[in-house]
């Protein structure tokens, strides 16, 4: 069996921490190659207009070409991804040496927990996203709290509800631990510092490091996609029905795809989407609240952390952002890939399955909505059919 891409760190490690590491990710393996079971085949390929198949080509090629994050000058580097994976799955990161990193995101379940909301030292108010081919968003968090995906893996172990470590107390750690401190060595040239700022924003760079390998494997759509791109209607044609047509209301008559855009099925940015955003004692106040932590964040991409510098493009929009009214209550649009392993969905994880989303948009409350940006979303009403078509083709976007 051939290793997702994310996996591939563990061959450079030692025999029996290697043997570890996998037998923790393998049922992660296992799970995606076995419970997203295949339709029987169409035979049949719709007559897809020249509209229709341009925006379907738009969803890839998958996987993409990586693209190495600059803000971070270990991204890439095997001896950080190496120190990273270690990192993930040691709870001697969080206070009480109990929660790693790895007990929300859990690899047999796509790196998510499947709680509604997240449990570390305390109960979240929101979704444990999946990590799979989180490398490729622009803004980090269901809030976009963070412009970096090293500043999103830094937060954790500091909040109190999460792994509630002091910064100091994690700096002396990965001092103090021979092997630890023998990783740090590796993965950054130098023996960790006596600077606990310094220190603990290099473990989240290379807990990055590793988490960035995380892509996840090509799904039936994908295969159906390439199929379309050279011609082959053959093979196109063994895509099912079903998904088909529920492609077709995705990239048409829904419009599902002017969000849920690209090859990971997101534009990258945020939206209101009628989900309730009261929470016990108050509201969620979503994009709004996480550009307010953004901006007053000295681990953002214009502090004296990044590595890429304040000329960059990324950070460059980071200055120029603006907080919005329209912001409030909006959440991050995420990525529609292996999403039969990633239940419950919404930020706040109020809709079990997938054919409960379908239904949301389909009866769509639209007072819910900002009355002041702009409308792209409105009530589908769709037919049983249509809901089933539409549900069909999202869980071919799984393997």
């Amino acid at each position: 069996m051939t290793l997702p891409a994310g996996l591939v760190a563990f061959k450079a490690l030692a025999p029996r921490t290697r043997a570890a590491m996998v037998a923790r990710v393998a049922p992660w393996v296992l799970a995606l190659t076995t419970l997203a079971a295949t339709p029987a085949p169409a035979q049949t390929l719709l007559d897809f207009s020249a509209t229709e198949r341009e925006r379907i080509l738009s969803h890839g090629p998958w996987p993409t070409p990586g693209v190495r994050d600059a803000a971070n000058r270990v991204d890439g580097q095997r001896a950080a991804i190496d120190f990273g994976a270690r990192l993930f799955f040691d709870p001697r990161l969080s206070a009480g040496g109990d929660v790693s990193c790895a007990s929300c995101h859990q690899p047999p379940l796509a790196f998510q927990d499947g709680r509604r909301v997240a449990k570390g030292r305390a109960d979240g108010i929101r979704n444990t996203p999946t990590l799979l081919d989180v490398a490729q968003q622009r803004w980090f968090g269901w809030d976009g709290a963070h412009d970096s995906l090293w500043a999103a893996s830094l937060s954790p172990l500091l909040q109190a509800g999460e792994m509630g470590q002091r910064l100091e107390t994690l700096a002396a750690t990965v001092r103090r631990e021979p092997r630890l401190a023998a990783g740090y060595r590796t993965a950054f040239g130098i023996a960790p510092g006596t600077d606990d700022e310094q220190v603990v924003v290099d473990v989240a760079k290379a807990l990055a490091a590793w988490q960035a390998t995380l892509v996840s494997p090509r799904t039936p759509f994908d295969d159906f996609r390439d199929a379309l791109a050279r011609g082959d209607s053959a093979a196109a044609a063994r895509y099912p029905a079903a998904a088909q047509r529920g492609l077709r209301l995705f990239v048409g008559e829904a419009r599902c795809s002017v969000c849920h855009a690209g090859a990971t099925f997101s534009n990258g940015e945020f939206a209101d989407i009628g989900v309730p955003f009261f929470v016990p004692g108050g509201v969620d106040p979503g994009r709004h609240g996480g550009l307010q932590k953004l901006l007053a964040s000295r681990m953002n991409r214009l502090g004296p952390h990044d590595d890429a510098g304040a000329a960059d493009a990324r950070a460059v929009a980071t200055r120029h952002v603006i907080i919005e009214p329209r912001h409030f209550g909006e959440f991050r649009v995420p990525g529609l890939r292996q999403l039969v392993h990633t239940a419950p969905y919404m930020h706040d994880g109020s809709l079990a399955s997938i054919e409960d989303v379908v239904q949301h948009y389909s009866a769509l409350n639209e007072e819910r909505l900002h009355a002041d940006g702009e409308r792209i979303l409105r009530r589908l009403d769709l037919t049983l059919q249509q809901a089933a078509d539409l549900a069909a083709f999202l869980r071919s976007l799984s393997r």
